[in-house]
Formats: structure tokens, sequence, C-alpha cells
């Protein structure tokens, strides 16, 4: 991003040094799974926290790790169990994805997390987001942490976009890693995800309160709205075939259900599409047939 007569200079060392002070004032220091660098805890926290607000996880987050403290615990646990302790997490395919890598790593790397690119990557439920974080807040290592908040105040702060998505993930990456202090990533990544959460927002974003609007290009041209077309209108949540799932995942958690009960506990509109929701809960692992009309969660 080479700045033009109309573009301000970046002064990265500036950014980090305003980025600093303010996290250490305002960042969120108390969250349960920053006092830590335990590369099993690190990883729950960042399965529980995909698409997930933080103060929902939260008592999520020690409840886990007081049932299933270890990578041993986890695969040790029932699958059934695992789904059921998930319930009002949503997205349960994430529950036996962290299940399932919990046992490849007791059985495949004797208990440790495996390091190595390809061993990491191959774990379930991880891909470039999940590894760069765990690199980062486990062991520190100076890598770009992409979520969508970082994004958000990268794009905007050095792309002067109002939305990451109107810069190429190539550039985006690249211009987060141009940031990064040669040493404390992991805390400037936080500070970083902070000022996006909590200052930097999507929708009402507080720039005369931000620590690095002096620095900000999009602040500085004017705030531009998006240049990319605004989505569509969403479908009510209760006519996506997640909401049916999860109703189906819901009751099978208190015991086997037949179909015929479970069609009957649908809103009417999903009752044609049971059998193609219950095969999709079979091909991902979250459900089993019993006998010919009845289905439970996977027993182990």
């Amino acid at each position: 991003m080479t700045a033009t007569s109309a573009t301000p200079e970046i002064d990265p060392a500036a950014i980090r040094r305003a980025l600093a002070a303010w996290y250490a004032d305002r960042g969120r220091h108390d969250l349960p799974w920053r006092q830590t660098c335990d590369p099993y805890a690190v990883l729950v926290s960042e399965v529980m926290l995909q698409q997930t607000q933080v103060e929902r996880v939260i008592p999520y987050y020690a409840a886990w790790l007081e049932r299933w403290p270890s990578f041993g615990a986890l695969a040790a646990a029932l699958p059934a169990d695992v789904i059921t302790a998930w319930r009002g997490l949503g997205y349960n395919r994430r529950a036996l994805a962290l299940h399932t890598a919990a046992r490849r790593v007791v059985e495949v790397h004797g208990g440790e997390l495996p390091w190595e690119p390809a061993a990491l990557h191959a774990l379930p439920g991880v891909g470039p987001y999940t590894a760069a974080a765990l690199r980062c807040f486990v062991r520190g290592e100076p890598v770009p942490v992409l979520d969508t908040n970082i994004a958000r105040v990268v794009a905007r702060v050095l792309a002067g976009v109002a939305r990451p998505r109107e810069v190429p993930p190539g550039q985006l990456v690249a211009a987060t890693r141009s940031l990064l202090p040669a040493e404390g990533a992991r805390e400037h990544n936080l500070a970083l995800m902070d000022l996006g959460a909590l200052v930097c927002t999507a929708r009402a974003p507080g720039c005369f309160e931000c620590p690095l609007a002096a620095e900000c290009r999009w602040w500085l041209a004017g705030q531009p709205p998006a240049r990319t077309s605004p989505k569509s209108a969403a479908l009510p949540f209760e006519s996506t075939a997640r909401y049916a799932r999860g109703r189906i995942i819901d009751r099978l958690r208190s015991g086997p259900a037949a179909e015929d009960e479970l069609r009957a506990m649908l809103p009417e509109s999903h009752r044609p599409r049971l059998r193609e929701y219950l095969a999709g809960l079979e091909r991902d692992g979250l459900a089993v047939p019993i006998g010919s009309a009845a289905w439970a969660l996977p027993p182990g």
C-alpha cells in the first residue's frame, strides 16, 4: 500500500505505540482464555468463539475445561456427551471437530499439539485463522491473526476502506503483517482484536475515541462508504436448514427419537425435508440411525 500525494504516509511504529497504550488501559485482559498459553485451552476457546459472542462463550469455556481439562480427557469422551455439552453454542459440527482433533492429537501426536504446519492444519477444525491464533497466542509467534475484528481495523487504517472485503486477501494479510512488532506479537494481536470489537465496530465505529484516528486512512478520508454491494436480506433463521438441524440435535440430546416424533416437532414447512436433514446430520457424524425409523446421537 504505497502512499500517494492524496494518501497519508502510515507510521507503523506510531500505530503500535498508540495501540499498546490503549490496550493497556482498555483491553479485555480478564477474558479467561487470555490467562493461559496452554495449547488445549486456547484451541477450545478459538473453536467456541467461531461465530459466537464472547459473553456467551465464557460460561461454556469454564465448564468445558472443568469437565475435560486436556486433550486426553476430551479424546476419551463419548461423542454424544460432547454434543450434549455443546448445547447452546450452535454449529454442532464444531464440537465433533474439536473432539476428533483431540483424538488425533492423542493417537497420532502423543498428546501434544503438533506445530509442524502440515500436521497442525490437518487437525479437524483447524483452518488458517485457528492455526495462526494458536501459533501466536500459545507460542507468541509474530504471525498475522486475521479474525473479523482485526481485518476490519487493518482495512480501515491501512487501506482506507470501510470493509475488509474491499481489499484483496493477500494484500490484507501483508498489511497486517507490516504492523507486527518484533516482540510482543501476542499482545499486539489481542489489542487489534479488542479495538475492532470495542471501538472500530462494523456498524457504529467510535472514531472520535479511537487511538489510531490520527493514522487511519479511512477516517482521514472522511469515512467513505463501502464500495461493495450490500448483502441481500437474510432469510428468517427459523426458515433455515440450520434451525431445523439444531432442533433435531436438541431433541436427540435427551435420547433417541423416532422419525415421526422428530417430524412432528418441526415447523410444518420443514417436515417434508426431515429425511434430508437426517441424512446431512449422519454425514456430519452428528446423528446415527437406530433400526429403520429412529435416530440418536453417535455412541462412540
